[in-house]
């Protein structure tokens, strides 16, 4: 089974695939890289639970939900290792100056109607009788509204009462921001519900609100944000951590318990010691470079295989270590058949030999 690595984790494909169908996206590449990006967070979060033996103690949220024990680990993790500075009150005072036009109350109309229910060019001159018959006696709206309008606000003249943006339809909102108080639409308005007669009847600006009073949403929003990022940024040093480790397997979306990381193996003096037996029986032609390298070196063999893994195993980025361990899948022994490619992408390409050969005239 293939596996990527992702963040310092290395994630089987199989379970990207599987967790992809948990994230909607706009294409197919797009849902995996986000379902790999989540693996290899909550991989990284659990594994760093286990290193700090913490206990899992789930909570019930107010919907009685409970959390799983993964998800209580991770919670933990957070709590204990990403803490932010609350916001001062001159931030929070500048935020609400920068972007004064978050912090008004909507700008509102109060308005009337008359629904005309008829359908195409029936309806259509039937609003316009309307706006005629207005247009001589504007003090008859709430009367024909009342008679006429097939909305429920017929009953009360057709107000619509305290509208604020949003609460129309679009047609609808569009032509009353273009009426002033007191005045009728000279067309009528089609929309899904029927031809509309509208009536503005007064215009309410929106006022600024006091900071004290939008103040705890500021500072809740700062801080949100602010732990966001430091989370983020915790997340990334676990990431570089791993990497530099020698990346955590995840199964199921958790880090794999027990056992030492590929990086630890590639750098253990036992795994130095094994490598010429076991390239020997592998691939003699590298060994015999690998011997040769060291020779130039001056340096003992295991030492010197010793430094390229521990130089790999310092840089490897991600896209590395899924080289790596893809050269390394299905071999007897994974660990050395993973040195034994880093060892390759070390020495010097062996050089290339051509025959000339001359022909005959």
């Amino acid at each position: 089974m293939r596996s990527l690595v992702v963040g310092g984790v290395q994630i089987p494909e199989a379970l990207i695939a599987r967790e992809a169908q948990n994230h909607p996206a706009s294409d197919g590449a797009q849902a995996w890289a986000e379902a790999a990006h989540a693996l290899a967070v909550r991989a990284l979060l659990l594994h760093r639970a286990r290193q700090l033996d913490l206990e899992p103690d789930p909570e019930i949220d107010a919907a009685g939900r409970e959390e799983t024990p993964e998800e209580a680990l991770i919670r933990a993790v957070l709590d204990l290792e990403v803490t932010v500075e609350a916001p001062t009150e001159a931030e929070c005072r500048r935020v609400y100056e920068i972007q004064a036009e978050r912090f008004r109350t909507p700008d509102l109309v109060e308005a009337s109607h008359i629904l005309l229910a008829a359908e195409g060019d029936e309806g259509r001159q039937a609003a316009l009788d309307v706006i005629a018959d207005l247009a001589c006696a504007p003090g008859r709206f709430a009367e024909l509204a009342r008679t006429l309008s097939a909305c429920s606000s017929a009953a009360v003249g057709g107000s619509l009462g305290q509208l604020g943006p949003g609460d129309l339809v679009g047609e609808v909102e569009a032509v009353l921001a273009r009426l002033q108080p007191g005045q009728v639409s000279s067309e009528p308005v089609r929309s899904c519900f029927g031809w509309h007669v509208l009536r503005l009847d007064r215009r309410i600006e929106g006022r600024a609100l006091p900071f004290e009073h939008v103040e705890p949403n500021i500072r809740l929003n700062l801080e949100g944000r602010a732990w966001s990022n430091a989370a983020a940024r915790y997340v990334s040093a676990l990431a570089d951590q791993a990497r530099h480790d020698g990346v955590i397997q995840a199964t199921d979306g958790e880090a794999e318990e027990g056992g030492a990381t590929l990086g630890a193996l590639l750098v253990a003096d036992v795994t130095a010691g094994r490598l010429a037996a076991w390239l020997g029986a592998a691939d003699p032609a590298l060994l015999a470079r690998v011997e040769a390298a060291a020779g130039q070196a001056e340096t003992p063999l295991a030492t010197w295989v010793g430094s390229q893994a521990r130089a790999f195993v310092a840089d490897a980025d991600d896209e590395a270590w899924t080289q790596l361990i893809s050269a390394a899948q299905g071999a007897a022994d994974p660990a050395l058949a993973a040195l034994a490619s880093i060892l390759r992408g070390k020495l010097a390409p062996e050089p290339r030999r051509f025959t000339v050969i001359q022909r005959r005239a």
